[in-house]
C-alpha cells in the first residue's frame, strides 16, 4: 500500500519512511505541504502520514486545502505537538487519527491498518476469500489453514484484489499502489507476481480480464475461463 509521508525533520522522516518500508508499505516522503499537495493530484495515497510543524504552511491548513481538494483516504497527524486543543482542531478538520511524536512504529502501523480498515468498513483485522485467509498485521497468507510463504509484494497485491472482490485492477492501478519513487519496475513486473500467487493459491483464484487487468471474482470460479498471462 502506498503512503505519502509529510514530515520536515530529515533524521524523523527518514527513519520513518525506512521503517514503514520494512512493514510492506510503498513511501513517498516530502517535506512541504506545497509539495505534498502537488503529490497527492499526480498520485494515489491510501493514507498520507502528516506533521504540523510545516515551513511555509501549518498542517492544518494543509489538512483543510487537502479535504477541501477531494482527498478521501485517510489523514493520520504524526506530530510532537500534545495539547488537547490541537488534537481537537486536528480531528475536527479531517484528520482520521492523532498521534504524538515519539512514537512506536508497530502502534504506527497499527493505527494506519485500524484507519483504513474503518474507511473500508470492515471490523477485523483479517480477510477471508473462499478458503484463503490474509492476517494484516502478521502478513501471513493461509491456504485451507496453512501458512503459505509469499512475497512483501505478492501479499500487497493479494490484499489490493481482496479488497476489491469483484472489481477489476488495471497494471497501472496495482503499480501506483505498490510502488514509490525511484523503485524500478519492469514492463512486467505485476504480470509475474500474479503467476506466482497462481502457483501458490490457485490458478483460478486471480482473474486476468483481457487488456483491462485483474480481478479475484465473487463467483465460482468454475464458471470461467482463466487466463494464464
Amino acid at each position: 500500500m502506498r503512503l505519502l509521508l509529510v514530515e520536515d525533520d530529515p533524521q524523523v522522516g527518514r527513519s520513518t519512511q525506512l521503517g514503514l518500508i520494512q512493514a510492506g508499505y510503498a513511501v513517498d516522503w516530502v517535506r512541504s505541504a506545497e509539495l505534498a499537495f502537488t503529490s497527492v493530484k499526480m498520485h494515489s495515497y491510501e493514507s498520507i502520514l502528516l506533521d504540523l510543524g510545516l515551513p511555509h504552511e501549518d498542517g492544518i491548513s494543509f489538512l483543510i486545502r487537502l479535504r477541501r481538494s477531494g482527498y478521501h483516504g485517510t489523514v493520520l497527524i504524526v506530530t510532537a505537538r500534545d495539547r488537547l486543543v490541537d488534537k481537537v482542531k486536528g480531528l475536527d478538520m479531517g484528520a482520521d487519527d492523532f498521534i504524538v511524536k515519539p512514537f512506536d512504529l508497530d502502534e504506527l502501523t497499527a493505527r494506519i491498518r485500524s484507519a483504513n480498515r474503518r474507511v473500508a468498513g470492515r471490523l477485523q483485522e483479517k480477510i477471508s476469500h473462499r478458503n484463503i485467509e490474509l492476517d494484516l498485521p502478521s502478513r501471513l497468507v493461509k491456504l485451507d489453514g496453512q501458512v503459505v510463504i509469499v512475497t512483501s509484494r505478492e501479499f500487497n497485491i493479494l490484499h489490493l484484489l481482496f479488497e476489491r472482490i469483484g472489481q477489476i485492477l488495471t497494471r497501472d492501478q496495482l503499480e501506483e499502489a505498490l510502488y514509490s519513487w525511484g523503485d524500478e519496475i519492469e514492463s512486467n513486473t505485476i504480470q509475474v507476481h500474479i503467476h506466482h500467487l497462481r502457483k501458490k493459491l490457485g490458478r483460478n483464484l486471480i482473474r486476468t480480464v483481457r487488456s483491462i487487468g485483474y480481478v479475484v471474482d465473487n463467483e465460482d470460479p468454475q464458471s470461467f475461463i482463466y487466463e494464464q498471462k
